[in-house]
């Protein structure tokens, strides 16, 4: 699925690279088994995204997709959060993408969207859709989050929607994400590492006794290395 690769290079960091070849993704769009709708809306994106300013475009792009989680690109941040499971995960699909032949970078997360997504564009029409089918939950999360936020990037995921063809009832979580207090405000990011730093001073405390006590400092490592239990995950948002 040819389509899959390009709605993941818009998916990822926007680069000059990606400015430079806009008119050339723009004609694969219209060529694309994307619904005439989706077509134009995508096309809408590409065009504007392109000729505006590409420093802008990257400012936002941090914005969105890298402050707080309810929008975050890594997958399991959706379905296991901080649990151990997301470890194990994130094993599993590394080894799904080996056994494809696919061999990614040391330092990419398997469950990076873009990266799924680049996968499943090597994998058939038949296998891409089930793929699709299997995350769909999530697309329609971030797609109606991102319509919560006025952004044109719930388009690339509303097209994704169309084409796994899963059946998702958007009003109904348009109607949860109601609730969600925002998690990308300055306070909301400071209550985060407020949290993340308690628990990691207790537990420090109680594994390396009084006297081995972290400085104020010190972070617990983020990184968990993407257990593709996706069909389980439902659509209720859980960050």
């Amino acid at each position: 699925m040819e389509i899959l690769r390009i709605l993941s290079l818009l998916l990822d960091y926007p680069t000059q690279e990606l400015v430079a070849v806009h008119s050339e993704l723009q004609t694969l769009v219209t060529d694309s088994g994307l619904t005439a709708e989706h077509q134009t809306a995508v096309n809408d994106f590409i065009q504007h995204r392109c000729e505006g300013d590409l420093m802008a475009w990257q400012e936002e792009y941090d914005g969105l997709f890298e402050r707080g989680r309810s929008l975050s690109m890594l997958l399991f941040e959706h379905v296991h959060g901080e649990s151990r499971d997301r470890g194990q995960a994130m094993v599993d699909l590394k080894q799904q993408y080996q056994d494809a032949g696919l061999d990614i970078g040391v330092n990419e997360l398997p469950d990076y969207i873009p990266l799924y997504l680049e996968f499943l564009s090597t994998q058939g029409v038949q296998n891409g859709r089930f793929g699709l089918e299997e995350i769909a939950p999530i697309m329609a999360l971030l797609a109606c989050r991102l319509e919560q936020r006025e952004s044109d990037y719930a388009a690339i995921f509303h097209a994704l929607l169309s084409l796994s063809e899963a059946p998702i009832d958007l009003a109904d979580l348009r109607s949860q994400i109601d609730k969600e207090a925002p998690d990308h405000t300055s306070e909301a990011l400071d209550k985060v590492w407020e949290e993340e730093m308690v628990s990691f001073m207790a537990n420090e405390t109680a594994s390396c006794g009084e006297g081995n006590r972290p400085s104020e400092q010190q972070r617990r490592d983020q990184y968990i290395p993407l257990n593709t239990e996706l069909l389980q995950t439902s659509t209720n948002p859980t960050v």
